[in-house]
């Protein structure tokens, strides 16, 4: 018999449960109602005699009651655990999700069987493998048909997480939304086949490869061809870059977007503005904070040259005159980048939020026609000369437009025309995404030579983001419709209250203090990050009504979806839309609401079907640790407990360290320390939570007989290598948690393998 199974069923000839333990097996959920009403009584009691008692005893009710309730708690959870482990009956999940999972942590290591190492070790290591899948990890960008069609294919099988087992939330959600556009259920929508459609085409690297440079050299002749084959229809320049803004969402020499002013914002007016800021020039460019001025970065200028060379090189561009042409784009790249500064700069001169109308803009910068571009970036908008819009570093509008007169004045540059070439190549630089991989790998090199040493993400990934980019209400539809919100908003509020009450442990520096983050914490509203009006498929398939997908021409879809950001920009001029972006996997506070988004709740992190184990193991101690990050960053000043127990688990960690034979302990930093009370405290709160909703619903469901109380550990173990913004202050790896845990509280069914417990029991409890 297997040892989870000696868990759950007596061996045969143990002696018989007392009859007090009988009555306590066959009415579990009678007796913690009675316990439950027996502490109400008790609390009525204590408030009856309050007049009553003497002055030291007043003194001391709270931190008696208190105590009280804390061992009756540990009480009522130790009943339940000996309950679950020794005579419940574990009803298995047979759900697809459920089988699924179960596969998956066969395939994972047991944090209960393994020896001490096995927690010595940073997140991302190859001991988070088993042994016989050491050396499979594979990466890379595969841009051939025949290998993407295997790559996925075995990914497939597997749910997509054969490349790494200590998952990201990010990755997670990606991979899950690519589940989404990959499965085909014949019931899809024209918005909906259309957006799995894209990414299809996107995937069909073969149709990309066989197409080459051939669609965008079509498009150029589309806008006047250019000087640089030789064929130039003298097009105007204002002309050509009114049609690059309206429907190819490109912005050669200036960036334009919407968005309020935040000082009206801070006085409650809600307007939104056209806002024109400098652009996103291609050339590297770094920032002398002597002399406050921008140039471009002189090391880089060789690759930057060579990369252009290469792009008219893949575009046919004759060899004999493409030099000019280069030379032309970088000397016109680096005089624009001179009036180019950063962000901090232009706020401490206070180069932000200038308003100005459209007019006042023409004078100031004469070179673009501001209202007939701007006219065609949100046609059909009735704009005139008296709108205000926002200015964010108004010295480079103005010194970007001497720099296009200058350049046009130029005589000996007029058969050349470097203008038109400088908007041709941004052009290229837009539908990159699009291009075949001759181009890819001419902006990797470039990238490389930057220093830039990133690994390339793989195919599926690429296009899933790029799919995100034009179709996310698409997106934010279907992850609406497949997600159990209902659920998750079970786990959000379970979290939430039993964080509260954890918050009653801790031990102040002061009364002020204390006050400061009650209060913060009791105006809080956590709550699933939900769409106010979610989509119909009517409005989608309306939205996306003009829009052919081909499955074979993802050029063309590209540009399609291209102009369907100018749409988006008129909606944001003209709407109020919500700020719900269907890839966050973070929550944030606004307007006291703690909200949570539905990216968090997706397999193999949570799913409706999964036992509530390992929901509350996995998603539920996320959701614990978000919210301990969110609403008390200063903890560490405010509370003497955080350096108390951080130190604790570290002294643990440091015991395990030397059994193993490696010393060279080192004291936390107060951020180390901080973070190990948060993810130690974080794991408290969940599996709190859990034990709770186990009281309320004391029938649970689990995978291949595992106990409730291991399965949420195994659960939890899964995830808490994710890559967060504290990663770094972590100084171990957080399933060594566990062995804390269990050290502290009788809730494990079995001891770990790696048992922080000595005969002495020397060791305080954390």
């Amino acid at each position: 018999m297997s040892e989870t199974e000696l868990e759950l069923h007596p061996e045969p000839g143990r002696v018989q449960p007392s009859p007090l333990l009988q009555l306590l097996t066959h009415y579990p959920h009678q007796i913690l109602q009675q316990l439950e009403s027996d502490r109400q009584r008790l609390h009525m009691s204590y408030s009856n005699i309050e007049h009553r008692v003497k002055p030291v005893w007043m003194k001391h009710r709270k931190r008696l009651l208190f105590l009280f309730s804390c061992i009756l708690l540990a009480g009522m959870v130790g009943l339940i655990n000996h309950l679950s482990h020794h005579f419940h009956t574990v009803t298995p999940c047979l759900s697809p999700a459920c089988q699924w999972a179960s596969a998956h942590l066969s395939t994972s290591a047991d944090p209960f069987t393994q020896p001490c190492d096995y927690f010595l070790f940073t997140c991302g290591s190859d001991r988070l493998l088993l042994d016989s899948e050491r050396g499979q990890r594979s990466h890379g960008f595969t841009l051939h048909a025949e290998n993407q069609t295997k790559s996925v294919q075995s990914k497939q099988e597997d749910g997509g997480l054969t490349e790494d087992k200590t998952l990201s939330r990010k990755a997670v959600l990606l991979q899950y939304l690519k589940k989404i556009l990959e499965t085909d259920n014949g019931m899809n929508s024209s918005a909906v086949q259309k957006t799995k459609g894209f990414y299809n085409s996107c995937l069909d690297t073969k149709s990309i490869e066989t197409a080459g440079a051939d669609p965008f050299l079509t498009l150029i002749q589309k806008l006047g061809g250019w000087a640089v084959s030789g064929q130039w229809n003298q097009t105007d320049f204002n002309t050509t870059l009114g049609l690059l803004m309206r429907d190819y969402n490109t912005f050669p020499f200036f960036n334009i977007y919407v968005g309020k002013d935040p000082y009206e914002a801070a006085r409650g007016i809600n307007k939104r503005y056209i806002q024109i800021d400098q652009p996103d020039l291609l050339i590297p460019i770094e920032w002398n904070s002597k002399t406050e001025k921008s140039r471009a970065k002189t090391e880089t200028l060789r690759p930057f040259l060579a990369s252009c060379q290469q792009y008219l090189d893949l575009l046919g561009a004759p060899k004999s005159s493409s030099l000019i042409h280069v030379g032309s784009f970088v000397s016109l790249s680096s005089q624009l980048a001179v009036a180019s500064s950063p962000l901090d700069s232009r706020l401490s001169k206070k180069q932000l939020y200038q308003h100005m109308t459209i007019k006042e803009l023409q004078t100031q910068a004469p070179a673009i026609d501001w209202l007939g571009c701007l006219q065609a970036a949100f046609h059909p908008l009735p704009l005139s000369a008296d709108d205000d819009v926002l200015l964010h570093n108004l010295p480079y509008i103005v010194q970007m437009s001497n720099t296009i007169i200058k350049w046009q004045n130029k005589p000996e540059l007029s058969n050349s025309a470097p203008l038109h070439t400088f908007m041709v190549l941004n052009l290229l630089h837009t539908l990159m995404p699009a291009m075949d991989s001759r181009f890819f790998e001419t902006a990797k090199n470039f990238s490389m030579a930057l220093g830039n040493t990133e690994e390339e993400a793989p195919r599926w990934k690429h296009c899933v983001l790029e799919t995100e980019r034009g179709f996310d209400s698409v997106l934010t539809h279907l992850l609406s419709e497949l997600t159990a919100q209902k659920e998750a908003e079970k786990i959000i509020q379970s979290v939430f209250h039993s964080f509260k009450s954890k918050l009653n442990e801790l031990e102040w520096t002061d009364q002020t203090s204390r006050q400061l983050v009650m209060e913060k914490v009791d105006s809080a509203i956590p709550k699933l990050w939900t769409t106010k009006e979610p989509s119909s498929e009517a409005k989608l398939d309306l939205l996306f009504s003009e829009m052919t997908v081909s499955n074979q021409n993802f050029f063309s879809n590209y540009v399609q979806l291209l102009s369907l950001w100018q749409k988006k920009r008129i909606e944001l001029l003209i709407t109020q839309p919500e700020d719900f972006d269907i890839l966050s996997v973070t929550p944030v506070v606004f307007s006291k609401k703690l909200l949570f988004p539905m990216g968090m709740f997706v397999p193999p992190l949570f799913h409706p079907t999964y036992p509530r184990a390992m929901n509350y193991g996995a998603a539920g101690f996320l959701v614990a640790k978000d919210i301990l990050h969110l609403l008390l960053p200063d903890i560490s000043s405010q509370s003497e407990t955080v350096h108390a127990v951080g130190e604790c688990v570290w002294t643990h960690y440091l015991t395990v360290s030397e059994k193993a034979g490696r010393g060279g302990g080192f004291p936390l930093s107060a951020a180390q320390q901080q973070e190990v009370w948060v993810q130690y405290t974080a794991l408290q709160v969940a599996l709190q939570a859990y034990h709770q909703n186990l009281m309320q619903q004391p029938n649970d469901t689990s995978l291949s007989g595992i106990s409730y109380t291991r399965l949420f550990f195994r659960s939890f173990s899964q995830v808490n290598c994710e890559a967060d913004p504290y990663r770094d202050s972590m100084p171990f790896e957080p399933s060594f948690l566990i062995t804390v845990i269990c050290a502290k509280y009788n809730l494990c069914p079995t001891s770990p393998q790696c048992s922080i417990q000595t005969k002495q029991n020397s060791l305080q409890a954390c």
